[in-house]
């Protein structure tokens, strides 16, 4: 069943979703070479925490950190650990906070020092499609066309689509149904309504779609082993279009 948020339980979800969107102005603002990824998840966990809030991944099925952190070919949720960042590295950061029992949720993929044309083109492209996707989150609309503009941003520029890791609502729980997928045909799934919440988060790859999980259980890898990026925030389909709950950047 998909839950319709009131205007007062949106307001609550914006509050969580500052709090991760500070998370990601900090990780853009002092990531640098020689950074371990688990001293990010540690600055991110003070940040969630002296915001009141609780870091909404840890612990959740037994994950062991505040952040996820996912550097080159790691698509989604790497563990953070001893890595030291270096220069020409890709790293998204995916970040959740609960915050009197509401949900916020967003990731960002940051570059470290100089990439190549393609690396750059890959972040573009994908923070694109998220945004392509934000604007078909409109009354009236179905989840499919929300669906159908992130693939068609991925793919058009050459990239392929995760398929296997999807979107999902958001609100009282970090995970709600619908879940939303990257790729699919316009006109199809639920009729979009005001007060829906989604988290939408395209996952690019440079190469082939298909991914797998490493024996942690929990860090995805493309299959072939080439860069992944991954954008996301969470969004409010309202009367007055779609409201993003986790800006941390300026739009352009």
């Amino acid at each position: 069943m998909i839950i319709c948020k009131s205007e007062a339980e949106i307001e609550r979800m914006k509050e969580a979703g500052a709090i991760v969107a500070s998370c990601l102005r900090f990780a853009q603002r002092n990531m640098t070479v020689g950074l371990t990824t688990a001293e990010i998840d540690q600055h991110i966990e003070k940040i969630i925490r002296s915001g009141g809030a609780k870091p909404a991944f840890k612990g959740y099925r037994g994950y062991p950190a505040s952040a996820c952190i996912s550097v080159n070919e790691q698509v989604v949720h790497g563990i953070p650990g001893k890595r030291r960042l270096r220069a020409g590295d890709i790293v998204g950061i995916d970040v959740g906070a609960e915050l009197r029992g509401y949900f916020g949720d967003a990731a960002a993929t940051f570059a470290i020092g100089s990439l190549s044309s393609e690396g750059n083109t890959l972040l573009q492209v994908t923070r694109s499609a998220l945004y392509a996707g934000i604007e078909a989150a409109r009354i009236g609309n179905r989840l499919g066309d929300v669906s159908n503009a992130i693939q068609r941003t991925g793919e058009g520029h050459g990239f392929s689509v995760v398929r296997e890791f999807v979107g999902h609502g958001i609100g009282r729980s970090m995970h709600e149904e619908p879940q939303v997928p990257n790729f699919g045909d316009r006109g199809r799934g639920p009729v979009l309504e005001e007060g829906m919440v989604l988290a939408l988060e395209p996952m690019l790859n440079m190469g082939t779609y298909e991914v797998k999980v490493l024996r942690d259980g929990w860090t995805v890898v493309t299959a072939d082993g080439k860069p992944s990026a991954h954008f996301e925030h969470t969004v409010a389909i309202t009367a007055n279009g779609p409201r993003i709950l986790t800006e941390w950047e300026d739009v352009n």
